[in-house]
């Protein structure tokens, strides 16, 4: 064996690579390097300010992208999409399934399936309107009386219903691992272990998981390596510090370090803002993107 063989095969057997290594034993070309977090902002964080208002602050703070209003109110989505054409941002994503519980539609109970890829198919239009590129989708909670198993069983068989809606209209489903111990008790989906069997599981390039940073610290820190072993599978980020839930630099999180194994992955996605300031948002946006540039 060569040692480029070696090199490709030994990286299939441990998995988790670093993306330069496995690169170079294929052949290609590593993942160029940025200096700064392609930043978008959750619509939440905005309150009741109004749409140009909000456009305004993110194109003053040199933000990237928005995401997850409520593009269930034709009103909002139409407005959204003309205000867009005013600015050079980028919709990072929508919520495909309702919300956290998904009520109705959620991916854990099998009897919901069919209103799971109809919320699916509905959200893909929607998103075309404003040019995303990603759904939010949330596996909704444990169903009573289902094993773990059994309910995982069905996250994947409706992803992989899902996938060739996605594929065919260019669009990535990005699951989200939440926590259960402070802010969503009975949550399926609440380790990135979980969320990488259920990725590796579907097989489609389109579906991939959504890294919230905050509710992963709380069920299992480890964030460098965690991050590290899954960019791979990863196609979206969500920012909040722990404990509190408010913005990168009040808690424990070292968020330099963590944007730093981001951008070193080659990582070239977004990672938005989603959590509760304690100081004025005019004040916080400019002082986040500052801390998402590493020079």
């Amino acid at each position: 064996m060569n040692r480029r063989s070696f090199l490709i095969s030994s990286a299939a057997a441990v998995g988790a690579v670093p993306l330069r290594v496995l690169a170079a034993a294929q052949g290609a070309r590593p993942p160029v390097k940025r200096d700064r977090l392609r930043l978008s902002i959750t619509w939440g964080m905005f309150r009741d300010r109004a749409l140009p208002e909000a456009f305004a602050l993110m194109a003053k703070n040199d933000f990237d992208a928005f995401e997850m209003f409520n593009w269930r109110s034709p009103e909002l989505l139409d407005a959204v999409a003309a205000e867009m054409k005013k600015h050079k941002l980028e919709c990072a994503c929508l919520i495909a399934n309702k919300g956290v519980k998904a009520p109705g539609c959620s991916l854990t109970n099998p009897k919901e399936r069919d209103a799971f890829l109809g919320e699916i198919g509905l959200s893909i239009k929607a998103a075309k309107k404003v040019s995303s590129k990603r759904l939010v989708v949330l596996t909704g909670d444990d169903v009573p009386g289902m094993s773990r198993a059994a309910m995982m069983d069905s996250c994947v068989a409706g992803l992989k219903e899902a996938a060739p809606l996605l594929e065919r209209g260019g669009i990535t489903a990005v699951v989200e691992v939440l926590n259960t111990h402070v802010d969503h008790a009975g949550y399926f989906l609440h380790f990135v272990r979980d969320g990488a069997e259920m990725i590796d599981r579907v097989g489609s390039p389109s579906v991939k998981l959504l890294f919230d940073i905050y509710h992963v610290q709380i069920m299992e820190g480890n964030l460098i390596r965690l991050i590290r072993d899954n960019i791979q599978r990863i196609a979206h980020f969500h920012i909040g510090d722990n404990p509190g839930r408010n913005q990168p630099g009040t808690g424990e999180i070292n968020y330099r370090n963590v944007y730093r194994a981001i951008l070193d992955t080659g990582y070239d996605g977004f990672a938005a803002l989603e959590y509760r300031p304690t100081v004025l948002l005019e004040e916080d946006m400019p002082a986040q993107r500052r801390l998402s540039i590493l020079v």
